[in-house]
C-alpha cells in the first residue's frame, strides 16, 4: 500500500527529493551537497555512465516473490547499498550524520561516517546498525591513527581510506557563493542565508542554543574547531603525500574490514588487495575532484573482472534510481555507494526524510529485478547486459 502524498514529502523519486532540498537550502550547502569540480564534466559523466549499458530482461520467471537481501563482507544486508561518506551531514540538517546512521540501521544497510563529520564516531555508532568509518589523512599522521582506533573501539568494522583527494579540488562555485572552510555569513552569502529562515534556525540556530556550532568532531577535544573558525595547525587534511607504503602500514593497524575507496585503474585496485585491502570502491569521488576522470560506472567492469574473484568491490558515483543499483552488480560490483540521495532527504526531513530517499530506492531496485527477470540478487549478472552500442 502506498503511503499519502502529506506522509512521503511529496516526492515520489530521489529528482522530487532533490529539488525540495534546492529550495530548503542556502544556495551555497546545496551547490557543495550537489556539485562537482571545475567544468563538472565529470558529473554529468557520472551519471550518464550509470545508465548504460542497457539491460536486456529475461521473461518468463516467476517474480511473484523478490528477494534483495545479499551478504557484504560476511554480514546480511537488505539490499546491496551502503551509504557514503559525507562530511557536510551536519550543516545540511541539525546533527545530520546520526540522523543518517539512523536511517541506514532501519532500512537495513551500512553506514559510513566521515572523518570530517561534525559528530563524534562515538555518537554516530550509538545510532546501531552496521557502522563503517572512512579516513581522510589528517597533517599529523598520528591523529588519524588516533582516529582509527577509537573508530575500531566504536563498533566499526570497516575502515575505508578516500585516496582521490590528493590536493584540495577546483569547486569554484564555493568561492562565488561564499562558503568555504571557515563557514562564516559575509558579503557574499548573507542574503542567501537570511533568505532560508527554515534552515537557519533549524539547524544554525539550534546549534547556538544547544551547545555552539558544530565542530570536525572526530580529532582530539583541544583539535576540535568549530565550522567557523580555521583547523589548527597540524589538523587540516593533507594526501599530497599518500603513499603505497603508508597504505600499507594502515592496513597493518586496522584490525578490521580494510577498503579503499577512489580506485579507477585496475593496477591500483590489484596492487590495493596485495597489500591486504579487502576490497576497493571504484569512484572518481562523485566527479568532485578530477573533472576528467573516468566516470565509476565505466572503470567498474575492468576493475571487476580483475580483482571480483578475491576481493569485494564497490561502486559509488551517480546512482539515483534502484535501477542503477542493478546495473552496477550486473557490472561486477557487490554493491553500490549512495551520498547525495540520503543528503536531499535530510536536508528535507531528517531521518524521516532519509528513510523515504532509501525507500524510494529500495522500492526502485525490487521492482527492477522482477522487471528484469531476477528474483534474487544472485541472479543479477552479466546476461542482464546490452552489448555496447545497443
Amino acid at each position: 500500500m502506498q503511503q499519502p502524498p502529506e506522509r512521503t514529502f511529496g516526492a515520489y523519486n530521489i529528482a522530487d527529493l532533490r529539488t525540495r532540498a534546492r529550495s530548503r537550502l542556502p544556495r551555497g550547502i546545496y551547490d557543495y551537497v550537489e556539485r562537482g569540480a571545475e567544468d563538472e564534466i565529470g558529473l554529468a559523466a557520472n551519471r550518464a555512465a550509470a545508465s548504460l549499458p542497457k539491460l536486456l530482461p529475461r521473461i518468463g520467471r516467476d517474480v511473484s516473490r523478490i528477494d534483495t537481501r545479499t551478504t557484504l563482507f560476511g554480514h546480511e544486508i537488505a539490499m546491496p547499498m551502503a551509504i557514503a561518506p559525507t562530511g557536510g551531514a551536519g550543516l545540511v540538517w541539525h546533527d545530520g550524520d546520526v540522523a543518517i546512521a539512523r536511517a541506514a540501521a532501519a532500512a537495513g544497510i551500512p553506514f559510513t561516517a566521515s572523518s570530517a563529520a561534525t559528530m563524534n564516531i562515538e555518537e554516530i555508532a550509538a545510532a546501531g546498525g552496521r557502522q563503517w568509518f572512512q579516513l581522510y589523512l589528517w597533517a599529523d599522521r598520528a591523529l588519524s591513527h588516533a582516529a582509527i582506533d577509537r573508530a575500531w573501539a566504536a563498533g566499526c568494522e570497516v575502515l575505508m581510506v578516500t585516496v582521490d583527494i590528493a590536493v584540495p579540488p577546483n569547486r569554484e562555485y564555493n568561492l562565488r557563493n561564499g562558503f568555504g572552510t571557515p563557514f562564516r555569513i559575509g558579503r557574499r552569502n548573507a542574503i542567501d542565508i537570511l533568505s532560508h529562515p527554515r534552515w537557519l534556525a533549524g539547524v544554525m540556530g539550534r546549534y547556538a542554543v544547544g551547545g555552539g556550532m558544530p565542530r570536525q568532531a572526530n580529532l582530539p577535544g583541544g583539535l576540535r574547531s568549530a565550522v567557523t573558525a580555521p583547523a589548527p595547525i597540524g589538523a587540516a587534511f593533507k594526501g599530497d603525500n599518500l603513499t603505497w607504503e603508508e597504505i600499507a602500514e594502515l592496513r597493518s593497524r586496522w584490525k578490521g574490514i580494510f577498503v579503499l575507496k577512489g580506485v579507477l585503474r585496475t593496477e591500483d585496485a590489484a596492487r590495493a588487495i596485495d597489500l591486504g585491502a579487502d576490497g576497493v570502491v571504484v569512484s572518481n569521488h562523485g566527479g568532485r575532484s578530477l573533472d576528467g576522470a573516468l566516470p565509476s560506472f565505466a572503470a567498474l567492469p575492468r576493475i571487476a573482472d580483475a580483482i571480483g574473484h578475491r576481493a569485494t568491490v564497490l561502486v559509488d558515483g551517480g546512482v539515483m534510481r534502484g535501477e542503477q543499483v542493478v546495473r552496477a552488480l550486473a557490472l561486477g560490483a557487490k554493491a553500490a555507494l549512495v551520498g547525495r540521495a540520503p543528503l536531499y532527504g535530510l536536508a528535507i526531513g531528517g531521518e524521516a526524510g532519509v528513510i523515504r530517499a532509501l525507500a524510494l530506492l529500495a522500492q526502485e531496485f525490487r521492482r527492477t529485478m522482477a522487471l528484469a527477470g531476477c528474483r534474487n540478487v544472485a541472479e543479477i549478472d552479466g546476461g542482464l547486459l546490452a552489448e555496447a552500442g545497443l
